[in-house]
């Protein structure tokens, strides 16, 4: 009952903040059709005389996610690419999971405010605020915290306990968008010329190579 109700928060509250970024619905609904070849900034609608109940229906989210990698976190998302009927409304969700110490990486949404809710273990999180400043606004939280990371900052989440722990986020948007900063830095494709990340984060050549081998 508990998890429901922060459910029912996290929606209402996305959905304020969705229509700040988003184009609000000229329609009841817009279900994707992923049978469209048509190009346009979202997904083409189907025909909504043929929309059915599963078209706004996903289940999953239970389960819990692999995080035998090398971060130790899991984030299973639930996007217009998940749920057809999401198309068009401005929101999405998902959940992560963390194994004992492990991190969701420094990241950006370039679409979406984030709120996050912690089910279970504890949760160290934060977000960095843009140019000159470059302040780190953080906290440890417990179960039930929710916390905010603004759209477009860089943010983190690490387990800082012994177990794992399990959080639930929604998003300002049916396509957040996700730029890990370590793969977008040393993980491009083709590479970002060495001579650029040595001045960029003052190191010498042979750093930079190493860390790129990483990706």
């Amino acid at each position: 009952m508990a998890n429901h109700f922060i459910f029912l928060c996290l929606a209402a509250l996305t959905c304020s903040l969705a229509f700040a970024f988003e184009p609000s619905p000229l329609q009841d609904f817009c279900v994707a059709d992923p049978s469209s070849s048509a190009r346009v900034n979202g997904l083409v609608c189907k025909d909504p005389k043929l929309a059915q109940a599963n078209d706004f229906f996903f289940s999953g989210l239970h389960v819990t996610g692999n995080t035998s990698n090398p971060v130790g976190s899991k984030v299973t998302p639930v996007t217009a690419a998940q749920i057809a009927g999401l198309n068009t409304l401005g929101i999405s969700m998902v959940r992560l999971d963390y194994a004992p110490w492990g991190i969701n990486p420094p990241h950006t949404h370039p679409r979406a405010t984030e709120i996050l809710t912690v089910l279970e273990g504890s949760l160290h999180v934060g977000f960095v605020t843009s140019n000159p400043d470059n302040r780190l606004i953080s906290k440890v939280l417990q179960k039930g915290d929710v916390f905010v990371f603004p759209v477009g900052l860089v943010h983190f989440q690490r387990n800082v306990g012994y177990g794992n722990a399990v959080a639930i986020a929604a998003l300002s948007s049916q396509n957040p968008g996700v730029i890990t900063i370590a793969n977008a830095v040393f993980g491009s494709n083709p590479p970002i010329a060495a001579e650029v990340l040595t001045k960029a984060f003052q190191v010498d050549k042979s750093v930079v190579d190493w860390v790129q081998s990483k990706f």
